[in-house]
């Protein structure tokens, strides 16, 4: 079952009490007859799911801080290496703090609409005592969903910068980032994971179109963050020299080291998906795992086809675009399925980042949309194939690929309809309060030094 369909089954009802029968002893049965129905007792959290879920929550932490951090500063020139990692940390802190203020109220409040909800503002009625649904009859403690969802928030807002880092001013970052999280993820996290949004069956598809799949991010995080980045680097302008001077990364070693805190934390992302412990996070596991391996060396291969050496950039590349393919089919996916989509969505990113980028001439810094809008668009798109028995998916006889593959196709159009439109008035706003680039005398010298007043290396 997707996430979405998962999450209408109980998670936009978050924090209600949800209740199981009283066992009846054999000695009490004749006094249970006569008498009226057992009192339902409150249903408490599963403590193994807990202890998996918040397990899972630090995984995805782990992905952003120090993570994404190490492999974005990576890919960086020497003079933007603090920077980057600042901002990537700085908006996930943001992040945080709005996720607990408004945003989980926005996105899995009690009431809404197709497109958003509200109530638990300021996690109004939340204590250690309130649940929320998994998929099935067990509940987690809400304090803990609540985590979990947040450290989405906080990488899919990180995950953006990437398309703009070495020109974007802090100030401008931070502006940015708060409108953004409410105008354009809020809104998307309630469509695809919350009871009753848009890309359920019976919202903007109808009742007889099936519901679309998303088990883990690929529309939420994945073509929205790259969809964002490209819109943001669009309006942001390419950097000083891009395209006549080298603007090699400063240290493969650094986001070699990242990709693998990545691929790690993605287990969190992924199998922490399943809500549960359970045989559903097991195949999210190993599906992470395979289709990652897939893609890493789908990518040198088609280096080597393309008459270049099999490079450590191109593993760490082919590593992401595997973790970002198999997010939207982890527990929708068998095992070759998994691999199938790793290596399609390997060649496509591979192509989408050395050919299409350097064609069309746009200056996505560290080919946040080459890699996580491209690879997202495949993932989600592909999840609608990887469901078939045939390649081991747990698609059951009544399966439709026809329908599901234009349901998938309409929750990616969307998708990036909205974000396209709620970037671009968020880059503008930001652009109107703080100007938003950093001044060709600071981009020169390096935000390092002229936003911070720090370097990364003294030497």
């Amino acid at each position: 079952m997707n996430f979405a369909n998962k999450i209408a089954a109980g998670a936009g009802a978050t924090g209600l009490a949800l209740f199981a029968a009283l066992p009846v002893w054999a000695q009490d049965a004749a006094a249970a007859a006569a008498a009226p129905a057992a009192e339902a007792a409150p249903a408490v959290a599963n403590p193994g799911n807990n202890a998996w879920m918040m397990t899972a929550t630090v995984l995805v932490l782990m992905m952003i801080l120090p993570g994404l951090a190490l492999f974005y500063g990576g890919l960086t020139r020497t003079k933007n290496m603090l920077s980057t990692m600042t901002q990537v940390g700085a908006a996930a802190c943001l992040a945080m703090l709005i996720w607990v203020c408004y945003g989980y109220g926005l996105a899995f409040g009690p009431e809404g609409n197709a497109f958003i909800s509200w109530g638990k503002f300021f996690l109004a009625g939340v204590n250690a005592d309130s649940t929320g649904a998994t998929f099935t009859d067990e509940v987690i403690s809400e304090y803990v969903f609540i985590s979990f969802q947040m450290t989405f928030a906080a990488i899919t807002l990180a995950l953006v910068l990437g398309s703009v880092v070495e020109r974007l001013k802090f100030s401008a970052m931070l502006v940015f980032g708060a409108i953004w999280l409410t105008i354009v993820y809020f809104p998307i996290a309630h469509m695809v994971w919350a009871g009753g949004g848009l890309f359920f069956e019976g919202g903007m598809f109808g009742t007889d179109t099936p519901a679309a799949l998303d088990f883990a991010g690929g529309t939420v995080v994945h073509i929205n963050a790259g969809v964002s980045a490209l819109v943001a680097a669009l309006i942001l302008g390419k950097r000083i020299g891009y395209q006549k001077e080298i603007m090699a990364p400063h240290s493969l070693t650094m986001t070699m080291i990242g990709t693998g805190l990545l691929w790690v934390g993605w287990f969190g992302f992924n199998a922490g998906s399943a809500l549960e412990a359970n045989a559903s996070a097991g195949l999210a596991m190993i599906n992470t795992m395979v289709a990652t391996a897939a893609a890493a060396l789908a990518w040198m291969l088609a280096e080597k086809l393309g008459g270049h050496k099999p490079s450590a950039l191109g593993f760490c590349s082919g590593v992401i675009a595997g973790l970002v393919a198999i997010t939207p089919a982890a527990g929708n996916s068998g095992p070759f399925g998994a691999i199938l989509l790793g290596v399609v969505a390997s060649f496509v990113c591979f192509f989408a980042v050395t050919k299409i980028k350097a064609k069309l001439g746009y200056d996505d810094s560290l080919d946040a949309f080459g890699i996580h809008g491209v690879g997202g668009m495949v993932g989600a798109i592909g999840t609608a194939f990887t469901m078939l028995v045939a390649l081991g998916g747990p698609a059951g006889e009544d399966y439709a690929l026809g329908p599901q593959i234009m349901t998938q196709v309409m929750a990616v159009v969307t998708t990036i309809i909205w974000s396209t439109i709620g970037t671009a008035i968020a880059v503008y706003i930001a652009k109107a309060l703080t100007g938003l680039r950093v001044s060709e005398e600071v981009e020169r010298e390096g935000l390092d030094l002229g936003e911070h007043g720090e370097r990364a290396y003294n030497y």
